[in-house]
């Protein structure tokens, strides 16, 4: 291609590129300069399209000018960046001039990272548009300013683009290495990546990006890819280093400069630095469980803990569920999320007014012995006057919903606890596959997320696979190894209970006992058989039996 071409065309407008954005670049959708002929020329990467309206008219390669050859005016200085003729000299920065006298255009060279005298392009820019095209190439070269700054040194500054680089080296009397990425922000981490051998040399490496959104996504993006002990963060109070040269702000930026701070990985927390952590901590809000036994192992339940709750089918889980989520409405002015994916909104709160009353009320001889004044006040005592969120769905329910769900209760709102029954019927169509046990992995993983995120306390209900001796329905211990679909059930729930209960048994007492028993204790550490709880048929609630409380105080 020729380099007429763009003298032979107007400018039109900017357009995305598409080289650009196939490696994660030009989030402004302008790099693509497109002219009047129906060209297109990205002015970040170099590639060429010959017809914007045409299809597969893409150049990988582009060359502007099979023989580069020196552009414009040396030594020469930028009066209107305030940039010496000291500084351009350095970094071989050219210029040219119009029939008036005034700088019309910019050149930056790009020389070949590995032949540092190799020059492979130029980045031409066009004063009064602003607008940047390549000669050449700038593919295959090293940061702009790698040539003029040897390897190794005590501090190397990158910032995003060659008229900062400039700029900062002005105002640092080229005291210190500077250089800037080859396409802006875009290609920031690509850019660190490509010349990490020449950036590593450096015992200190100091990001000064544009002070706006797209300069923060980049620093962010070469957080990780910089040894940590190196990097450190230049935070200015202007957009950026030119604009501070260019308002007099010299020893602004020299102060900003060395007050960056160091970057430390997430996570990282020094000693010193704890306190407020053990206040938060200290702050979290702890409330009993309805059972003495079970408080003596566990010390209550508290806000971003996730509470597994398992047994066998039939077992009574969602009895004990019920009287949790009752207990937590009558004793705190919390609010609580049920979220009961077997049965239906109706079905939930004739349970928690079934326990208000004392009696099973869904049981139809029960209800009709209830007038509909009784109910309605029975209704209002249990339910509307509680702080209580019930979602409506029967069935299913796809994981993005569910944790959508979840997160709105938290969210929007304000629910401190939330009980979701049960896990397994969400990938109910998967069950025995590999598939389920990865998606109940990650189900797990992004409710644990959640839960620090948010700081509710979440019950989970979840069922077990049949185990390998006696049944669970028989009265046969439930181990940990026994949650049925995945094991990351166990390993990122900070307490998981366990209910037994022998539904065969000849004795009618025990045949309605069911004994809990912790299998997991993240907080106290304490496991172990916790407390007996009897069914009473009559009033369909379960008591703690006496005996089995003694032992534990």
């Amino acid at each position: 291609m020729s380099s007429s071409l763009h003298n032979q065309s107007t400018f039109v407008e900017h357009q995305p590129c598409p080289a650009c954005r196939n490696t994660g670049g030009d989030r402004s959708g302008d790099n693509l300069s497109v002219y009047s002929d129906g060209h297109g020329y990205c002015n970040a990467c170099g590639h060429y399209q010959k017809d914007v309206t045409g299809d597969n008219n893409f150049v990988e390669e582009v060359n502007i000018m099979q023989t580069i050859t020196p552009r414009g005016v040396s030594n020469a200085s930028i009066k209107d960046r305030r940039i010496s003729s000291k500084i351009t000299s350095k970094f071989g920065v050219t210029v040219s001039y119009d029939k008036k006298g005034q700088v019309e255009k910019h050149y930056y060279p790009y020389y070949d990272s590995n032949e540092s005298n190799r020059l492979l392009g130029y980045k031409e820019r066009t004063v009064a548009t602003k607008e940047f095209q390549i000669i050449g190439t700038n593919k295959g070269s090293g940061l702009f300013g790698q040539n003029a700054n040897r390897s190794g040194g005590k501090y190397l500054t990158i910032c995003e683009g060659e008229i900062d680089a400039l700029s900062i080296s002005e105002m640092f009397d080229g005291k210190w290495q500077v250089v800037s990425l080859k396409n802006g922000a875009s290609s920031s981490a690509r850019d660190i990546k490509d010349n990490l051998e020449y950036i590593e040399s450096f015992d200190n490496v100091v990001l000064c990006f544009d002070q706006d959104q797209a300069g923060f996504d980049a620093v962010k993006s070469c957080q990780d890819i910089i040894s940590v002990g190196k990097l450190k963060v230049c935070k200015l109070p202007m957009k950026d280093a030119s604009e501070m040269l260019m308002a007099g702000k010299i020893k602004e930026f020299t102060n900003s400069w060395w007050s960056a701070e160091s970057y430390t990985p997430a996570g990282i927390i020094k000693g010193s630095d704890t306190w407020e952590h053990l206040l938060k901590d200290e702050n979290l809000v702890s409330i009993d469980y309805p059972w003495r036994g079970l408080n003596g192992l566990t010390y209550g339940f508290r806000e971003k803990e996730l509470v597994t709750i398992t047994s066998g089918a039939g077992m009574g889980k969602t009895s004990v569920v019920k009287e949790l989520e009752s207990y937590i409405l009558n004793t705190t002015d919390d609010n609580l999320a049920i979220i009961h994916l077997e049965e239906s909104v109706e079905r939930s709160v004739k349970g928690l007014m079934s326990i208000e009353a004392n009696a099973p009320i869904h049981i139809p001889q029960f209800e009709r012995e209830l007038s509909d004044v009784d109910k309605k006040a029975l209704w209002q005592k249990s339910v509307a006057d509680k702080n209580v969120y019930f979602y409506d769905h029967f069935g299913s329910m796809s994981e993005d919903s569910l944790l959508n769900v979840i997160r709105t209760y938290a969210k929007s709102y304000d629910c401190k606890w939330i009980v979701l029954d049960h896990l397994s019927i969400v990938v109910s169509d998967q069950e025995g596959t590999l598939d389920e046990r990865k998606t109940i992995d990650a189900i797990m993983t992004k409710l644990r997320k959640i839960v620090q995120e948010t700081g509710v306390g979440l019950f989970l209900i979840s069922h077990l696979r049949r185990p390998q001796g006696r049944a669970h329905e028989d009265g046969g211990q439930i181990s940990l190894a026994e949650l049925r679909g995945s094991s990351s059930i166990a390993q990122l729930s900070d307490i998981v209970l366990g209910l037994e209960r022998n539904q065969q048994a000849e004795d009618s007492i025990i045949r309605n006992q069911t004994t809990v028993r912790v299998l997991k204790n993240r907080f106290s550490g304490l496991t172990g058989k916790a407390c007996k709880l009897q069914y009473d048929g009559d009033t369909g609630r379960l008591t703690e039996v006496d005996e089995d409380v003694e032992s534990f105080f």
